[in-house]
């Protein structure tokens, strides 16, 4: 048997996710695929697109929460910026909220990381040929859970008012006025059902929303 067993055309792979321990086993474990080579691995949201340039990957394997950039972002980057890598999302918080968004940013699979490796590569493949590949479980859970309930400038209050930031900071980090972020907070709250900013952005947060 030849010492290289890879097809003349292997799936070039970008890894990207921040625990170095995962992020090898997984590399390892595509690798012994005969079709699948991992080219790239990044630890960082931030240095996926560029990641992607470099090594131009036919695939690329995002986590979501990542530093520096979350893995949802960097999808919606590389639908700009490398249009022919196709996108999977593999993640532990496998959150209707965030399958909704990975989708919007053009992501062409999600997948929980509770998974066989074997249906992990087989996803890979699939996607490379146009198919869109998404954990049952977690579309069924989508469909019911409906729509995200908060416009993109709620989500934006909610997340500037984060680290305990008051209405007068938000409002200056966003060009808005102090009422309007009082007025987005409020309705950010009733939407979640919470008491207050905080729990707001935690009931958001559990959802995926954010």
């Amino acid at each position: 048997m030849p010492k290289d067993h890879r097809s003349a055309r292997s799936i070039r792979v970008l890894l990207a996710e921040d625990q170095g321990m995962m992020r090898g086993a997984l590399a390892l474990l595509l690798g012994m695929e005969p079709d699948i080579e991992v080219v790239a691995q990044v630890g960082a949201g931030d240095a996926i697109v560029d990641a992607a340039l470099v090594h131009r990957p036919d695939v690329a394997l995002l986590d979501i929460e990542l530093p520096g950039r979350s893995g949802l972002d960097a999808a919606a980057d590389l639908r700009e910026q490398a249009p022919g890598c196709r996108v999977l999302i593999l993640t532990t918080f496998g959150r209707p909220g965030y399958l909704r968004r990975a989708m919007d940013a053009g992501a062409a699979g999600f997948l929980v990381k509770d998974g066989p490796v074997e249906e992990l590569a087989g996803a890979i493949r699939r996607v490379l040929t146009g198919e869109t590949v998404v954990d049952p479980a977690l579309a069924a859970a989508a469909l019911s859970a409906g729509p995200n309930p908060l416009t993109a400038r709620e989500r934006d209050v909610l997340e500037a008012a984060a680290d305990g930031a008051t209405v007068a900071d938000v409002a200056a980090r966003l060009h808005l006025s102090e009422s309007t972020v009082r007025n987005h907070l409020s309705a950010a709250i009733g939407k979640t059902g919470t008491r207050n900013r905080m729990e707001a952005l935690r009931e958001a947060r559990h959802q995926g929303w954010l």
